[in-house]
């Protein structure tokens, strides 16, 4: 299907990119403009800021509680922004609505940005929380079920990582990994995959722009062939975590992330990949208040329930 309408009208009305090199810092302002305000967000139970103290440091993490029940899963969420953008600010209204709609507790990880923290700090940051949360489970009032991970954009290489560390430190508390249009392959040698030519253009996030929004990472020490930056290199992937992976019509990600299920399932691990036609990169993000779209909360509790 084509562009779904409501995108294309808000894509046709973005101004034309700056020329030159990127700024981070100017970057994170502008986009922290476009939060949403405290009044305008989805009210739930309880939502809380929490510092988390970890061995390289103090992470600032938000706790989004649905309801009064007395207990809940719990669902460590990683926002995108490649890997020098986001904050628990712009995605707060992605972490209200996964915690809504799933009914789960969502712990949102403020981990530290590239470029001035170098490879693997914003990593280190995400693991430490989810580990955190595991000697925290009392006091967040787990309910012994589901442990999950989830993470959009580079947020999902993440949670993919993450899943992918813990299962090798033999820490196998995480049940389930939630992957958003996720970037499992920093090698962008348009080559690679289909999508990353058929959607090169005219969709949002162009081809062209991989290079230059992800060099603040791969700059700071990331190497593209390291599994826990592009956990599509990972050779094993038997026994990780049930996947769900999300992926957009016409995201140049597309592909990699559909490939990346497929090895999943090839290596016996149970995992659901779903197409949204008429998206592209960010939907989730961007336009989960499109119907059709935000239906991607529901999608993912009903995998979110299946216990492995």
């Amino acid at each position: 299907m084509p562009l779904h309408p409501e995108i294309a009208r808000t894509l046709a009305a973005l101004p034309t990119p700056p020329e030159g090199s990127l700024d981070p810092v100017a970057m994170r302002a502008a986009e922290g403009t476009h939060a949403v305000s405290l009044e305008e967000r989805l009210p739930l139970h309880t939502v809380e800021d929490v510092t988390v103290r970890t061995a390289s440091g103090d992470v600032p993490v938000r706790v989004y509680t649905p309801d009064g029940a007395e207990n809940h899963g719990l669902l460590v969420y990683f926002h995108g922004g490649a890997f020098f953008l986001g904050s628990l600010d712009t995605h707060d209204h992605v972490a209200r609505s996964l915690a809504k709609e799933t009914g789960l507790k969502v712990i949102s990880v403020g981990y530290r940005l590239a470029p001035e923290a170098a490879f693997p700090a914003g990593l280190d940051d995400c693991y430490a929380v989810v580990r955190w949360a595991a000697e925290q489970a009392e006091a967040l009032a787990w309910d012994g079920g589901t442990f999950a991970v989830a993470g959009d954009s580079s947020g999902g290489t993440f949670a993919a990582a993450i899943a992918a560390r813990a299962h090798d430190d033999g820490f196998h508390r995480i049940t389930h990994q939630v992957l958003y249009y996720p970037s499992l392959d920093l090698d962008f040698d348009t080559a690679r995959y289909a999508s990353l030519r058929e959607n090169a253009v005219g969709y949002g996030m162009e081809t062209a722009g991989l290079g230059p929004f992800n060099a603040f990472y791969l700059g700071s020490g990331a190497d593209p062939a390291d599994p826990l930056v592009s956990p599509i290199k990972r050779a094993d992937l038997t026994g990780l975590p049930p996947a769900l992976i999300v992926t957009a019509q016409y995201d140049p990600l597309r592909d990699e992330g559909e490939l990346y299920g497929a090895r999943l399932r090839k290596a016996g691990v149970a995992t659901e990949v779903s197409r949204y036609e008429g998206a592209g990169h960010g939907f989730v993000q961007h336009f989960g208040w499109i119907p059709e779209y935000h239906a991607v909360f529901a999608r993912t509790r009903a995998f979110l329930e299946r216990q492995p």
